[in-house]
């Protein structure tokens, strides 16, 4: 089968250990399903992937991607692959498991025609949503979800700053935020990015850094070193950042003093569990909302959508479609 696999790491030339080429096909073992891809999206962990982060060389080569929508070939049903794979007999919050992974760290990933997951992982996809909008929720949109409803602790009314706006995560939590009643600020570097912003739904965008009209009551981080003391700085006393990324680096001021003398909270947030996916999915059947698609791609294309992201040149996600 065709794939998008790494067969070498490089933290500065990444795409150097990309291929694109056959593969075998998947055999599902126990317990488990081959899902025949009909979409899948790319994400930064694809990238990080191939710098060598979260994988060892001994699983080389090693099909990209954690997102995959397609159809159960034994059933023919249209289905959506849960990325989270938990050890064996683990029960209850699968992002909690500490033997967890994701596709594409210990088993194979979905950048190909077929993936193997267990049959826990595999959900019905609802007729109202394509495949291509499926294939964005099961990562970008999922951790946007959970870190919004799980996490946040924001209700209605209230104000959410999301730092960057054109990335998967970013624009799923303007998109999410507003169709759930809050009060959507966001950053970007360029007007053109604030302007996108508020096409995903923000009420206000303002340059990355500016001082903003008032402080806020949470703050959705994925970017890290680079807008962290933005973050701190922009909370009402008693206010919280959830963070679940950090894609332009790990290591930002701490602005310890702000955080123990305003009574900050800061709480990590990773993925989501296999129900905050069903409930994803529900919450866009009622209010109608979808992912935004910067574009479309085959597979050959895989390198020239992963420079796109990488280069933070996309509004919304890349699907790629085997």
């Amino acid at each position: 089968m065709r794939a998008v696999f790494a067969t070498s790491f490089s933290a500065d030339d990444p795409l150097s250990g990309l291929e694109i080429g056959d593969r075998p096909e998947p055999e599902a073992g126990d317990g488990w399903k081959v899902v025949q891809v009909k979409a899948t999206s790319l994400n930064h962990h694809d990238l990080w992937t191939l710098r060598g982060v979260g994988i060892t060389e001994d699983r080389l080569p090693m099909i990209l991607g954690c997102d995959a929508a397609g159809v159960d070939p034994s059933t023919g049903e249209e289905v959506i692959v849960h990325s989270v794979i938990t050890q064996p007999g683990w029960s209850g919050d699968e992002t909690l498991d500490p033997k967890r992974s994701l596709l594409s760290e210990r088993f194979q990933g979905t950048f190909a025609q077929y993936v193997a997951v267990p049959a826990f992982n595999v959900l019905p996809k609802p007729a109202e949503l394509s495949f291509v909008e499926a294939a964005c929720l099961p990562t970008a949109w999922l951790t946007a979800y959970r870190m919004l409803f799980t996490n946040s602790g924001l209700r209605p009314g209230q104000t959410v700053l999301v730092q960057g706006s054109s990335g998967g995560v970013a624009s799923a939590c303007i998109t999410l935020a507003r169709a759930a009643g809050l009060r959507v600020w966001a950053t970007a570097r360029t007007e053109e990015k604030q302007q996108l912003a508020k096409d995903f739904g923000a009420h206000q965008a303002f340059a990355s850094g500016a001082r903003l009209p008032d402080r806020v009551d949470g703050v959705m981080e994925t970017v890290g070193a680079a807008t962290w003391a933005h973050s701190v700085k922009s909370l009402k006393p008693g206010g919280r950042i959830v963070i679940s990324g950090a894609t332009s680096g790990f290591a930002p001021p701490a602005e310890l003093n702000r955080i123990f003398f305003l009574s900050l909270s800061v709480v990590g947030s990773t993925m989501g569990t296999k129900q905050e996916l069903q409930d994803l999915m529900s919450f866009l059947l009622a209010t109608g909302i979808r992912p935004h698609i910067d574009h479309t791609a085959p597979l050959s294309d895989a390198a020239d959508a992963l420079r796109a992201m990488d280069a933070g040149n996309i509004a919304g996600k890349i699907v790629l479609e085997p």
